[in-house]
């Protein structure tokens, strides 16, 4: 059903034409290296296999597809996975009707689009990496502590185990010298990771 929506709203688009269409990993692999498309719209979700290395190894196999996510992951850390793998387009489920056209136009251009609710995230995450040492999950999980989620909490809601995060959240600690949840949501604030 979401596969048929989409392509009749694509094919509505005067430049997209949709090509082919695939309902597991292993089937979009044959489609992309039967048809050679300029872009390919992924989602995150799909059955029989993992997408993020179905998009490393058509990346190294077919560079000149460009690979958009459609995905109901709303985490700025998923949105940096799947470009770390090699998409360059990260586009949110609910907001397909409006974004996907204009991602696919970008991504076919070779410019990344990101959906602007995952975008500033993604930016702070991105800037609190680079300016403190923190990984990228680090980041989320401070990200999270700093919004008041426990530990259970974050675990579940970035599929990690307790411990994990227990672990993510003693480097966290350790790297920005802090020992407070009240210092670091005042850090996460400076930093843009929440809002203020």
């Amino acid at each position: 059903m979401v596969r048929r929506s989409l392509r009749l709203m694509l094919d509505q688009e005067d430049d997209v034409r949709v090509v082919a269409e695939a309902a597991d990993l292993p089937t979009v692999a044959q489609q992309v290296h039967q048809h050679n498309p300029h872009v390919l719209v992924l989602d995150l979700q799909m059955p029989d296999g993992s997408s993020t290395e179905v998009i490393r190894r058509l990346r190294n196999q077919v560079p000149e597809t460009e690979i958009v996510v459609l995905t109901m992951e709303d985490s700025p850390l998923f949105a940096m996975r799947a470009l770390e793998a090699g998409a360059v387009g990260f586009v949110l489920k609910e907001r397909a009707d409006a974004e996907l056209p204009e991602a696919i136009r970008m991504a076919a251009a070779g410019r990344e689009y990101v959906s602007p609710q995952v975008a500033c995230g993604l930016d702070a995450i991105r800037d609190a990496a680079d300016a403190d040492g923190l990984s990228a999950r680090e980041t989320e999980v401070l990200r999270l502590l700093a919004l008041g989620y426990t530990n259970a909490e974050i675990a579940d809601q970035i599929h990690l185990s307790r411990r994990t995060v227990e672990t993510h959240r003693a480097h966290i600690h350790s790297k920005l010298r802090m020992s407070t949840r009240a210092e670091l949501v005042r850090y996460a604030l400076t930093r843009h990771l929440i809002g203020s």
